[in-house]
């Protein structure tokens, strides 16, 4: 499918617009916040909506001799281990791209002559307006990991058909991550 095709689905349709009638701040936090939104529908009938209003974050897809840079960390929100590309969250006004080489510096000690624009991920764009911006790097050359203090990674590097088979098996579930392994995986970078 032509990309212009593809333009033409994402065109603002009023049929499915729904229109913000009032917002309601709920929660206001260092990394996010909550809101409530009454919309009216295209068809007249209203509705509410809970939001999460977030900064934004960035990450670097780092690939060496065919295997991808991984942090191994304990997610709480999701109880376990997760294997996840470096990245990190925004700071307010910040270039994502200097997030990007931040990250995988402060993570895994990697330095990258260039980062190249890769994807963008919304992670749950039905309730949630954060966007990943997801970076190749180019140029590796090793230094030393400075993670952040309460920060507690591993740094691993895996093969991509490896990470492929982990995320059929919906081992890896972290929405850059695959989007980082199938690029890869698909020749993208």
């Amino acid at each position: 499918m032509a990309l212009d095709t593809i333009r033409q689905l994402l065109t603002l349709d009023d049929r499915y617009v729904e229109k913000v009638e009032q917002i309601h701040s709920e929660w206001d936090g260092r990394i996010f916040a909550v809101e409530t939104l009454d919309v009216r529908l295209s068809d007249g009938s209203y509705g509410w909506r809970e939001i999460v209003r977030h900064h934004g974050g960035a990450g670097v897809c780092a690939v060496r001799d065919d295997k991808i840079c991984l942090v191994r960390q304990y997610r709480v929100a999701l109880g376990r281990m997760s294997l996840e590309i470096p990245a990190g969250k925004l700071d307010p006004g910040e270039d994502p791209s200097v997030c990007a080489a931040r990250e995988l510096e402060e993570e895994t000690g990697l330095v990258a002559q260039s980062i190249e624009p890769l994807a963008v991920s919304a992670g749950a764009p039905g309730f949630n307006d954060e966007k990943t911006r997801i970076f190749y790097a180019r140029g590796l050359s090793q230094g030393s990991a400075r993670p952040d203090e309460g920060e507690l990674v591993d740094v691993v590097w895996i093969p991509i058909p490896d990470m492929v088979e982990a995320i059929k098996a919906g081992l890896i579930e972290d929405a850059k991550t695959v989007i980082s392994v199938l690029a890869v995986a698909a020749g993208i970078v």
